[in-house]
């Protein structure tokens, strides 16, 4: 929703476009650091305390956008409002462990993506309207409303999933052991890595987009719209690809092949545009099937990544969703500082890296755990 408003609120803060994205890139940040803590709090309070006071606080910090007295004020409360909004994803790929049996793992993935993926479909044309009819400031009103629904939801109607643990510590010393313990998993840290690299061209697409489209090719917002929601339908494609693609293939060989696909487009789109020769037809097909590659390998990297755990799965998906977006986070940030040249060339750069972790990891394997199977000897204990 906010992206539509950038060049009124670079016109605002008298600066560009490339400045206001820092306040994304600030986000990015503080989504990815709020994770690790409410990873262990979700363990030990159970889901729904943590999950009701990260949204209170999220609600908070919308409100105090909407006028920020300047443009790093802008940024800081953008930070403060994603480490109250992170819990949200954090507890919900939880839940998907808590609910569903391993075996539906990376299934439900794809149907939990299709639902965050409808977010950004309509969200910069919703976005688009209120800048247009309200101004940019009444999008974060809106924001807040949305998460005071969902807050109330949640109160009401979700049932508590897991059980408070009190046995599991929150000393900083045991913390880091235990985030240490996950780390050295060696299928979670070579899938929780190479799908971070693959995961972060979205983050790319979604900080870069407004420079490439608004200032480069120059549509209006209501335009933008439009095309960003063509575009996400492309990672909503491959999400739901998945799902009849997980009735004839494994996880790992469909993130593996949608990978090298990814990594074959970041060339093409890094070769047309040096080249010069990339009109905007050409790019808008080359990031549906980017994005499309993306919506493939996220929900199997992450239902590869949690396989071995069935302790500490809050511990395991926090620090898995802290490696996304940490990653995420200093690209955009790179983006918002080098602008829109940056943009094409980070899609290819991770892709790559993704690739390259992939095949390295896997030297390191014995044996992987699919998203079917429990190990008992993987479970984290204190």
């Amino acid at each position: 929703m906010y992206l539509p408003a950038f060049p009124r609120v670079a016109a605002q803060f008298h600066t560009d476009t490339s400045a206001i994205s820092l306040s994304l890139s600030s986000y990015f940040v503080g989504f990815a650091f709020g994770q690790i803590f409410y990873g262990p709090l979700l363990d030990r309070f159970g889901r729904k305390p943590p999950l009701a006071v990260g949204l209170m606080l999220y609600i908070v910090a919308s409100l105090g956008c909407v006028h920020p007295h300047d443009l790093h004020t802008l940024v800081a409360l953008r930070f403060v409002q994603a480490l109250g909004g992170c819990v949200a994803q954090v507890s919900a790929v939880a839940m998907v462990r808590d609910f569903f049996p391993p075996e539906q793992s990376a299934r439900i993935f794809s149907l939990l993506f299709l639902i965050i993926g409808v977010s950004p479909l309509l969200a910069p044309s919703v976005g688009s309207l209120v800048v247009v009819s309200l101004g940019w400031q009444w999008i974060f009103v809106l924001l807040a409303v949305f998460a005071v629904i969902i807050l109330a939801t949640v109160l009401v109607a979700l049932p508590e999933p897991h059980r408070a643990d009190r046995a599991i510590s929150l000393h900083p010393a045991h913390l880091f052991r235990t985030y240490m313990a996950v780390a050295k998993q060696p299928q979670f840290c070579t899938y929780a890595t190479a799908g971070a690299f693959s995961f972060a061209g979205l983050f790319s697409y979604v900080a870069g987009s407004p420079i490439i489209f608004m200032d480069g090719y120059h549509v209006s917002a209501q335009t933008f719209g439009a095309i960003f929601a063509v575009l996400t339908g492309g990672f909503i494609a491959g999400s739901q690809l998945n799902l009849f693609l997980l009735r004839r293939f494994t996880s790992a060989r469909i993130f593996s092949t949608a990978l090298t696909v990814q990594v074959l487009t970041g060339i093409v789109f890094v070769a047309g545009t040096q080249l010069h020769r990339l009109p905007m037809p050409a790019v808008l097909v080359l990031f549906f099937v980017f994005l499309s590659c993306i919506g493939l390998t996220y929900p199997n990297a992450a239902a590869i990544a949690l396989a071995p755990f069935s302790r500490n799965v809050g511990s395991a998906s926090a620090l898995l969703g802290f490696v996304q977006m940490g990653t995420g986070a200093i690209l955009s940030t790179g983006i918002g500082v080098f602008g829109g040249r940056a943009v094409v060339l980070s899609l290819a750069s991770t892709a790559l890296v993704s690739f390259a972790v992939l095949q390295i990891g896997r030297r390191f394997l014995r044996e992987t755990v699919a998203a079917g199977e429990e190990n008992d000897m993987l479970v984290l204990t204190h």
